[in-house]
């Protein structure tokens, strides 16, 4: 096996070989696909036995019968069909003709493909080209091409420079994320032979989701030793848009009310917002705390759009409201702000379960009990590694038990 990761070796083959793989597989014989895809057997052959050997393992039985996919063939055949179904929609989001798109699909390269994320990606022919290591020229001969394939324009001239369309960063996006299949495909062989570490790239909201996520974490790479897991935290929005350019492969937290039609929520559990305050607190003390009693002092809430501020907005609505000089989505600033002062904020039973030095005031209920979860892209298919991480999650929200942490279906 050559000595290359997945996402290397996936960059290595060509569209061409997982076109003819696709064929072969789909058709079981290397003459009726090379009628398919208009090549002369010995070429088709070739180019199998070649992105065999860049993929390291064997994927098709050879027979007097025919050509048939063997186990592993059975993998990665999953993932070629799904590279190019999605390919096909991408075109038609793009404006192509439903009977064209799978034609038109089979003739983008590569090249025209890399080359578009690039543009897409650095914002300018310069930089992409740049960061593609190739002369302007023909990075400017390869997007032409795509263009002609396409009988789409998606780039346009300005001041600054030639710039691609709106919706040609939209089927940019498609296409970047249909290539991660190939990834995905030599990923699943690689741990169907237990012969090669993987990675996951998880994304964790603020608040509830790095909670979850490291509750979680160390069981997993203990199950997992060769796993290489990959984290990103940052704010609901820009995760939503990670997870949909593909930079994260799922991301966990709070889940939002609403979805758009592109993702997918798995509600886990019911997490009902409690008013935290320090131990210690005058309000601690008390019995009952009413709605007056949090006007008297200052507090932290979320920033724009987010779900707690949402609620925290939705408490004092229709009067004054207390003061509101702070407003951030990073815990660890949170926590250290309420512990310094007599602050108030919003946290979940689910975050508050973590808390040492904070405590929920006698005070509530606060609602609409937002849920802890985990966002996908619709469509999207988990590998087994993904799938067991989720798997995990689901058992340990399952097995958390505190009167305040209500189950959900899902």
């Amino acid at each position: 096996m050559i000595d290359m990761d997945p996402e290397h070796r996936a960059a290595s083959l060509s569209f061409r070989q997982l076109k003819l793989f696709e064929s072969v597989g789909r058709l079981c014989s290397v003459r009726r696909a090379s009628e398919d895809c208009n090549l002369s057997q010995p070429a088709v052959t070739q180019a199998l036995a070649k992105l065999e050997q860049q993929i390291g393992a064997v994927l098709l039985e050879r027979r007097a019968s025919g050509s048939y996919l063997n186990e592993l063939g059975e993998i990665f055949h999953r993932r070629t069909t799904r590279l190019f179904e999605q390919f096909e929609q991408a075109l038609v989001l793009l404006g192509v003709a439903e009977e064209a798109a799978p034609v038109i699909a089979k003739r983008i390269s590569r090249s025209q493909a890399r080359s578009l994320i690039a543009i897409v990606e650095s914002g300018s022919f310069a930089q992409a080209a740049q960061s593609l290591e190739l002369s302007q020229a023909s990075l400017q001969r390869a997007a032409r091409d795509l263009e002609g394939n396409l009988k789409k324009s998606i780039y346009y001239r300005t001041a600054a420079g030639v710039m691609v369309t709106p919706a040609g960063v939209e089927f940019g996006r498609r296409i970047k994320l249909a290539t991660q299949e190939i990834e995905w495909g030599i990923q699943e062989i690689e741990a169907a032979r237990g012969s090669v570490a993987s990675q996951i790239a998880i994304g964790a909201m603020p608040f509830g989701g790095s909670m979850l996520l490291a509750s979680v974490l160390d069981a997993f790479v203990q199950a997992n030793p060769k796993v290489d897991v990959k984290i990103v935290n940052e704010s609901a929005s820009e995760m939503l848009k990670r997870l949909r350019d593909g930079e994260v492969d799922f991301v966990i937290g709070l889940v939002q009310e609403t979805t758009a039609d592109d993702l997918v929520n798995e509600a886990l559990a019911r997490t009902p917002y409690t008013v935290v305050a320090r131990r210690g607190h005058k309000l601690a003390r008390q019995g009952e705390v009413r709605l007056e009693d949090l006007l008297q002092y200052d507090w932290v809430v979320g920033t724009p759009g987010a779900s707690r501020r949402a609620c925290f907005e939705r408490m004092f609505e229709g009067g004054p409201g207390p003061k509101t000089s702070i407003a951030t989505s990073a815990l660890p600033i949170v926590r250290h702000l309420l512990l310094r002062s007599d602050r108030l904020a919003l946290m979940t039973s689910y975050e508050v379960m973590h808390e040492s030095d904070l405590i929920a005031l006698p005070y509530g209920p606060v609602g609409p009990a937002p849920a802890i979860g985990v966002t996908t892209r619709a469509g999207w298919l988990p590998t087994g590694l993904h799938q067991s991480f989720i798997d995990l999650l689901r058992r340990h929200t399952a097995d958390t038990t505190t009167p305040t942490l209500v189950r959900q279906a899902g």
